[in-house]
């Protein structure tokens, strides 16, 4: 019996022994062909294995000391980081002397010089940030981060510092343009994307200097495009905003919004108080059409008629008109009801009146605020524009001459 079990151990043990000796010449046939031929021999190894070996080669770890894993976010913020600067603003206030004490009643009290008061001064200091869009020093940034502004400190990546001239300001799109005199050297340039391309659920990189912290990344998605500013709580600006989650935050204003690829898609602008994680930039493309007209110092046009308006539908119209205090009875249609005419302005040259239902400019249907803004604000200042207006139950044609909005 000893020599039986004896003889089964000898078979089991030459089987274990020939296998290990056959994995051991396989592998050192794999490292020699490694070693002579690196690209051909991986070829050849990875031929006929299933896709689970294959997971299972990959899940190997890499040498900690060779693997290079930046993210896409590093990546995007080391294009662009150079080019992002940091504004600081100074403006001086002077407060006028209170006349509380010239009333001669009060001679037997006080002393003359005492009654005399200098008027008060006192400094405001803003931040905000911007990016440099041209080697000579030109800055995109916000119009409220450096309106009127007595001095506008620009601080570089690096730490310089330069004092920047306020080349041009639009009110009405929030942006400005700074120029720094770099005396003859290059500076890096953010790279302008398309905010045309941009879609609901892209990737959304903040970068600037919020809250005084310099250089501040966040990341976010893209939530909404083409917000109206009306709809954010901003109705004296013509914009459609790039809504985004990636954590705006003072100071951020005028810094860049950028794509996964490190471009700048946006320029940071507002945040709702009221909303947490709500942010909303300025879309670039809209920033590339009036830069250089800033940066010459010169006024962007803004084509306007001059009413107050608001969207009108058939489900507001009945609920205006079964309403027995209603001063207006609106016809059940959709368009843009006008609810008030500024003086001296086109509209009111045109016979435009209060309770008119815009239906179409220029042949072209409109149904809502929004869309006859955009409509004015694309056409030219000066153009002549095709109105046809509902007033009471019978539709009229009016001609309005736009004129350049002045702010």
């Amino acid at each position: 019996m000893n020599t039986i079990r004896l003889l089964k151990f000898c078979r089991i043990t030459s089987k274990i022994t020939a296998q290990s000796l056959a994995t051991f010449i396989i592998l050192t046939l794999i490292f020699a062909c490694l070693s002579v031929a690196p690209a051909m021999a991986a070829s050849r190894l990875f031929e006929g294995l299933s896709n689970t070996q294959l997971v299972a080669l990959q899940a190997i770890p890499e040498n900690i000391n060779t693997r290079i894993s930046n993210s896409f976010v590093t990546e995007a913020v080391n294009k662009v980081g150079l080019a992002v600067v940091r504004i600081d603003t100074e403006r001086l206030i002077t407060r006028p002397t209170s006349h509380f004490f010239e009333d001669p009643f009060f001679d037997r009290f006080f002393d003359e010089n005492l009654r005399i008061q200098p008027p008060s001064q006192e400094l405001l200091k803003g931040q905000g940030s911007g990016f440099i869009v041209d080697p000579k020093g030109i800055i995109l940034t916000n119009a409220h981060v450096v309106n009127e502004a007595d001095k506008v400190t620009v601080t570089l990546n690096d730490g310089r510092k330069f004092i920047g001239e306020v080349k041009g300001t639009d009110e009405v799109t929030d942006l400005a343009v700074v120029k720094v005199d770099t005396k003859s050297e290059n500076l890096p340039v953010a790279i302008l994307g398309d905010s045309d391309l941009v879609q609901v659920g892209d990737w959304a990189i903040a970068v600037g200097n919020p809250l005084g912290f310099n250089n501040t990344v966040t990341l976010g998605i893209i939530s909404t495009l083409k917000r109206p500013s009306s709809a954010v709580g901003i109705p004296d600006k013509r914009l459609d905003f790039i809504q985004t989650d990636a954590a705006i935050n003072p100071g951020n204003s005028g810094g860049p919004l950028l794509n996964y690829k490190g471009e700048v898609i946006g320029i940071n602008t507002a945040i709702r108080a009221d909303a947490m994680g709500i942010g909303f930039a300025i879309p670039i493309n809209k920033a590339k059409e009036i830069k250089n007209i800033l940066a010459r110092g010169e006024q962007v046009p803004h084509p306007f008629i001059g009413i107050q308006m608001i969207t009108l539908t058939p489900e507001i119209a009945k609920q205006n008109n079964s309403d027995p205090n209603s001063v207006l009875d609106l016809p059940e249609v959709a368009g843009v009801l006008v609810t008030k005419i500024l003086s001296g302005t086109p509209a009111e040259k045109s016979g435009m009146r209060i309770g008119d239902v815009i239906l179409e400019i220029n042949n072209q249907l409109v149904v809502s605020a929004e869309q006859l803004q955009r409509k004015v604000e694309n056409s030219s200042v000066g153009e002549k524009l095709l109105f046809k207006v509902l007033r009471k139950k019978s539709e009229k044609e009016l001609f309005v001459v736009s004129g350049q909005m002045n702010y």
